[in-house]
């Protein structure tokens, strides 16, 4: 129940924020009151607002106006009917941010809705339950102004980069400022006893190039406990989040949803290394086995087979068979392995042109120490489908793309059973000629293959959504998110497929979720507003289109929800700075604005000459709501045809 600390207005120094508590937890919302103000916010809450009838009026206007509603769920609050009435008006407005005081879970009816734990905050500013709250608030009310800007040399051209879907690497997916407290938004089911995190080994060489190294090795056991089968394995981007190791085993475990930790540390010298292994009981914080192996470089191979099938053991009681199959795509190289770990680091960081051509020379010389390294190949072939997309002249496509099908066509033949291998098969298929035919064997090969792959389970979703197959999409994301809970891109992946889906309402609540855990990636807003749009809400949609970081789906964001205003100069200026600025790269957007600007014909040339030319985005035909203007046109049911689908 609220009151104002100080009046609503046009100059307020920042959003408005009503705060739902029961009155017996009002000693714990004080402090809490005092800090939203501190940081620029107004604060409703009752400590001044008169009974009577202007108490309740009071209560309706602050609710009406509110930029985001706080729900202070307690063991005393979901007993109360005026916070459950304050948290509904909250929740059908889009403005709900739940938090719980004491750990206590939402009422029915308010579950769906994940929520910030305070029950350990002790009134600290700085505290992470803060930083997560001030997200929340700020991506309830629809964005902010301050959001960094995406990379434009660097930003990909599909809907969701695809390296962010595989490694979850570099700042589109980073968790933000209160990422360590917003993990709880999501919830804490108990983890299955064949679940296990394997954290960032540390790098002791006291040379921080040498990272590179820990952090493969790192990957390696991931790679090597998922081949075994019957392990859930959590993924890189998640794992990584505890670099710092900062918090307790029961903590990361509960944040990543395992049961057991593997952690360790690298000391590299010369030819010579020190590896430290550790596996922990994450309920407990118990070791259940630690060793320390000091060996040469050459014997780097055994050693990670050796901690693999150890824990293994450790953890199912059983002494696996499977160190023939750990194996299958690697090398025994120790020059290879190294280059390829350089390369695969400077691949991930996503930071451009030339960082993904150093990654290409490096994966060149890895494979020139051992051709018959698959993952080389695998990686290669990615990385070459990324420069062709990204930075290649309209000449240069094609021999990349042909180069890029030759290297995932050999990692295969090296590895038959490597899933990776066979998901860029399909991704070749897909992005470099629109033929949806080709690709799908390879998708479900993949799939066979690594059905608990991460890397193979974010492809799969969105190859099945861009085919019309939408339950197996969203089965396939929700299994990536189990082992990847950090991966902000995931939760705005979800909401893809929810749009997808026409579910508007559901896919706008899961993109400010999103971006409550960070509020700056891209991609997040402009989806946010296409959900809003198709609600009606075109005040909402055209304040979440302002605040996209990337340009191109801004201008096109923005033609639309412009024209729907009746707003036809701006709708055109933007429309023509699209143009002007991407050329071909947009011609699939410049469809979508098209088609919703009723301009069906034009729309339709748009389309055609994006699959003449082999530009990204027409992937989506199929499912984009924004494209339904031409279903029934023959033309564009051609172009599905074209795509192989029917």
């Amino acid at each position: 129940m609220i009151a104002d600390t100080a009046p609503p207005g046009p100059t307020a120094p920042g959003p408005s924020v009503f705060v739902s508590y029961a009155r017996a937890d009002r000693g714990r919302i004080a402090p809490l009151t005092e800090v939203l103000a501190a940081a620029g916010h107004q604060v409703w809450w009752d400590a001044l607002i008169e009974g009577g009838e202007a108490f309740a009026r009071s209560i309706e206007t602050a609710l009406d106006q509110a930029d985001a509603v706080i729900v202070a769920w307690s063991a005393h609050s979901v007993a109360s009917d005026w916070v459950r009435d304050e948290a509904a008006h909250g929740r059908d407005r889009g403005r709900l941010v739940p938090i719980s005081l004491d750990g206590t879970a939402p009422p029915l009816g308010f579950r769906q809705y994940h929520f910030i734990d305070f029950s350990r905050w002790r009134g600290s500013a700085d505290a992470p339950e803060i930083k997560a709250l001030l997200s929340a608030i700020v991506a309830a009310r629809s964005g902010r102004s301050d959001a960094l800007r995406a990379d434009p040399h660097g930003a990909a051209r599909k809907q969701i980069p695809r390296r962010a879907l595989l490694a979850g690497a570099g700042t589109a997916v980073a968790l933000a400022g209160g990422g360590f407290a917003a993990w709880r938004l999501f919830g804490t089911p108990r983890a299955p006893d064949g679940s296990i995190a394997v954290l960032p080994f540390a790098n002791l060489s006291g040379d921080p190039e040498q990272t590179y190294f820990s952090d493969g090795l790192s990957e390696e056991m991931r790679a090597k406990l998922g081949e075994a089968g019957g392990f859930k394995v959590a993924a890189q981007t998640s794992s990584n989040h505890f670099r710092s190791h900062e918090a307790d085993a029961p903590t990361i475990g509960k944040a990543l949803g395992v049961a057991w930790l593997l952690d360790g540390s690298v000391r590299r010298a010369g030819d010579m290394l020190r590896i430290s292994a550790e596996l922990i009981e994450a309920d407990s914080g118990l070791s259940k086995w630690s060793q320390s192996f000091d060996r040469q470089m050459r014997d780097v191979f055994a050693v990670q087979s050796e901690i693999a099938l150890t824990v293994i053991q450790a953890v199912s009681g059983q002494i696996p068979v499977v160190e023939a199959r750990l194996l299958k795509s690697g090398t025994a190289v120790v020059a290879a392995y190294d280059a390829y770990l350089k390369g695969r680091a400077q691949y991930y960081t996503d930071a451009g042109e030339a960082s993904d051509r150093k990654a290409l020379a490096l994966f060149d010389t890895a494979i020139a120490a051992d051709p018959g390294y698959a993952q080389a190949h695998a990686l290669r072939a990615d990385c070459l489908l990324d420069i062709a997309s990204e930075y290649a002249s309209v000449a240069q496509i094609a021999a990349l793309q042909a180069d890029a099908l030759g290297s995932a066509r050999r990692a295969v033949e090296l590895a038959p059973t490597y899933a990776f291998g066979w998901l860029v098969l399909g991704e070749e298929a897909l992005y470099a000629r629109h033929d949806f035919g080709a690709a799908r064997p390879f998708f479900d090969k993949a799939r066979t293959l690594g059905p608990n792959d991460p890397e193979v389970l974010g492809q799969f979703a969105y190859f099945s959504a861009q085919a019309g197959r939408l339950t197996d999409a969203l089965a396939a994301m929700e299994a990536k998110i189990d082992r990847d809970r950090l991966n902000a891109v995931l939760y705005s992946g979800k909401a893809l497929l929810l749009y997808f889906q026409r579910r508007y309402n559901e896919a706008a609540r899961q993109y400010r979720q999103a971006m409550a855990m960070n509020p700056s990636q891209s991609h997040a807003q402009s989806g946010l507003g296409a959900a809003l749009l198709l609600q009606g809400d075109l005040t909402g949609a055209r304040a979440a289109y302002a605040t996209e970081p990337e340009e191109r789906q801004r201008l096109a964001g923005l033609a639309i929800v412009d024209h729907r205003l009746k707003a036809t100069t701006a709708a055109q200026q933007s429309f023509a700075a699209l143009q002007g600025k991407f050329g071909e790269a947009s011609l699939y957007l410049q469809g979508l604005v098209l088609a919703q600007w009723g301009e069906i014909d034009h729309a339709l040339d748009a389309l055609e000459k994006a699959r003449a030319a082999n530009t990204s985005g027409l992937v989506w035909a199929l499912v984009e709501p924004l494209l339904d203007p031409l279903r029934r046109e023959p033309r564009f049911k051609s172009l599905l045809g074209g795509m192989g689908l029917n």
